[in-house]
């Protein structure tokens, strides 16, 4: 199983399946493409006839692209690492968010792209703080769903960690970076995130890349 994804320090679509399959305990190898310095992803691309964007999954003779494509994939290769939530109503819930945040937030992440390695203080935009303002709805409804569940224990967003936790993963780099505000059930989750020893080990191999994108460095300047 082989995973193609792009810089540590950017990528938000590259951090979702990384995670989950670490945090999982899915074995990979992984090929970082440095799309703003070379052609390497573009030939990958042409080569497999797929769209010249990251992550992708190969595995047993398939090609998977999208983030939500993958982890889906993986959902169902690997049923017993549940990387959805067992119980029914928050599965529901968490698909849902998840194929929310898919094709939604497109202010926070035009105007607030990811990097982990960037602390610097901005206010939100009028578009931007509508986003901050449905995540805070979102996550009361992931709490409002959790309490009603004896079994989901613990700080995730369904409690366990789950693929909607892999899917909002960049959201908490967002709101950490630029000092946004979202709610304290937000910060209670991101805080648990954070503590995660996979996710240091992203950020340690953002840490260790030479490469950088003026775009994502000199956001608020």
């Amino acid at each position: 199983m082989h995973l193609y994804i792009a810089y540590k320090r950017y990528s938000s679509w590259s951090l979702r399946p990384w995670l989950a399959m670490k945090v999982a305990g899915i074995e990979f190898e992984e090929t970082l493409f440095p799309f703003a310095h070379d052609d390497s992803l573009l030939e990958f691309a042409k080569n497999h006839q797929i769209p010249a964007t990251v992550p992708v999954l190969s595995h047993d003779g398939n090609i998977i692209w999208d983030s939500m494509a993958i982890l889906e994939y993986l959902a169902e290769l690997y049923p017993e690492k549940n990387l959805w939530p067992a119980n029914r109503d928050l599965r529901a819930l968490a698909r849902s968010g998840s194929a929310e945040m898919h094709s939604g937030f497109g202010a926070l992440r035009s105007e607030h792209p990811m990097n982990c390695h960037l602390v610097r203080s901005m206010s939100a935009s009028k578009k931007v703080q509508q986003d901050l303002d449905r995540l805070a709805v979102l996550w009361e409804l992931f709490s409002q769903a959790k309490a009603k569940v004896k079994e989901a224990d613990g700080d995730f967003l369904c409690g366990e960690f789950s693929i909607a936790d892999a899917m909002f993963a960049p959201v908490a780099w967002r709101v950490k970076s630029y000092n946004l505000k979202v709610s304290d059930e937000f910060n209670t989750w991101s805080n648990a995130l954070m503590k995660l020893p996979e996710m240091a080990a992203w950020v340690e191999g953002g840490e260790a890349e030479t490469w950088r994108v003026d775009a994502y460095e000199n956001i608020g300047l």
